[in-house]
């Protein structure tokens, strides 16, 4: 492994250094977060996993090669696999060397965000370290909570991601710096974005902001309908692209509005509005976001039904 920036906190801003990386440590020893979905949400052969990435990615569209962050899905691989290429085939020539992945807490209420304990993520792919310098560097604010294995294991936001990252990345060094994001309040996500914006205008990190989209039907109790729009996959889709058009707009205070409104279950909305402060903070560099690819689980036709719905999203 090369040397790569690791973080320092100074009066709560983030700056750039230099470390080596430690050799010779035996991994076996290090506390480990177990793949837990695997097998369940996606496949736990590798053979088949890699198979299944690599078509994915050959199918999607190669729209920016140096992207700042993407936006991708976090659902089940035959679900939301397909949409998810198109954010990470932007990542295949990425110089990154830390990876930080947002990720909304589904289980564990928490008005912060925290990070894990472990120092290694296990995939099928093969495990990835985590940067337990720059998570320090980042817990040494004051404004981090640490997550307990269990809810570590048992969230699958963030670890949907890492079998895509592996692939991506191949034999690139890089190490992961897991974020799980909780119910933040505005307050909250304008001041993480603060905090994380010096990170984002480094190439050597990238943001991998994990979220699906409308969760619609009675069993998501969200069955908002516009009967304007057509088909009710159709005011699905059109509540959808309202949120996605203030996210591209780069606009925190009226995407906030827009949730305030329609309350459309997105339930990536917390880090997404910390990426959208983060791009607010860039003073230096003004940066794009465009999405790139949108997804349903299903079209629905009737008020029986349900849906999720996925998009991909770059900024560079």
């Amino acid at each position: 492994w090369r040397s790569y920036p690791a973080l320092t906190a100074d009066s709560h801003s983030l700056h750039v250094l230099r470390f080596s990386q430690t050799v010779g440590v035996d991994i076996t020893e290090r506390m480990r977060r177990r793949a837990q979905h695997a097998g369940s949400w996606y496949t736990d052969r590798s053979t088949d996993l890699k198979a299944e990435l690599e078509g994915w990615l050959a199918r999607a569209d190669e729209c920016c090669n140096a992207p700042r962050a993407i936006i991708a899905p976090h659902a089940g691989y035959s679900y939301s696999g397909e949409t998810a290429a198109w954010a990470y085939k932007q990542l295949c020539g990425t110089e990154a060397k830390r990876i930080f992945v947002l990720g909304p807490s589904h289980h564990e209420y928490t008005p912060k965000c925290a990070l894990t304990q472990c120092e290694m993520y296990e995939t099928p792919l093969g495990n990835i370290a985590i940067d337990m310098e720059a998570c320090a560097t980042l817990r040494a604010t004051g404004e981090f909570e640490d997550m307990a294995l269990s809810v570590d294991e048992a969230e699958h936001s963030i670890e949907m991601h890492l079998p895509y990252i592996v692939q991506v990345m191949g034999k690139r060094p890089f190490k992961l710096v897991p974020i799980l994001v909780g119910a933040l309040s505005s307050k909250a996500e304008a001041a993480y974005g603060k905090l994380l914006a010096p990170l984002l205008l480094d190439p050597e990190n990238a943001f991998i902001i994990s979220s699906d989209f409308c969760h619609w039907g009675r069993r998501f109790r969200f069955t908002h309908y516009d009967p304007k729009e057509g088909e009710i996959y159709q005011s699905i889709e059109a509540l959808d692209k309202q949120g996605m058009a203030l996210i591209e707009a780069q606009d925190p205070s009226a995407f906030a509005k827009y949730q305030a409104e329609f309350g459309n279950t997105i339930c990536g909305r917390h880090p997404i509005a910390v990426l959208l402060h983060m791009l607010k903070q860039c003073e230096s560099r003004k940066h794009q976001l465009r999405f790139i690819r949108y997804a349903q689980s299903s079209r629905v036709t009737r008020m029986a039904d349900s849906s999720v719905s996925y998009a991909s999203a770059v900024a560079w």
